[in-house]
């Protein structure tokens, strides 16, 4: 099945223009409507990649001892 995706701007009238359509003239098409979403302003769409960037940002952490060495035995020379 062939798709093609255009966007286009109804007139007043209601009318739908669907210029240079990349298929046969005569063939069956299915047509089907959406309606397009509205863009979201570039600050909306900043801060929403801003709070995605970080997902971490604000969740509790803590931490058991910072300085304490971890796998001790795990290094050769100590033993």
């Amino acid at each position: 099945m062939n798709t093609h995706k255009i966007e286009t701007v109804l007139t007043e009238d209601g009318t739908l223009t669907l210029p240079g359509l990349p298929f046969h003239a005569g063939g069956t098409v299915e047509v089907i409507i959406l309606q397009a979403k509205t863009p979201q302003p570039q600050d909306a769409v900043n801060s929403q990649s801003e709070k995605n960037r970080y997902p971490l940002r604000g969740t509790v952490i803590r931490y058991d001892d910072p300085t304490e060495p971890v796998a001790l035995e795990d290094w050769e020379f100590l033993q």
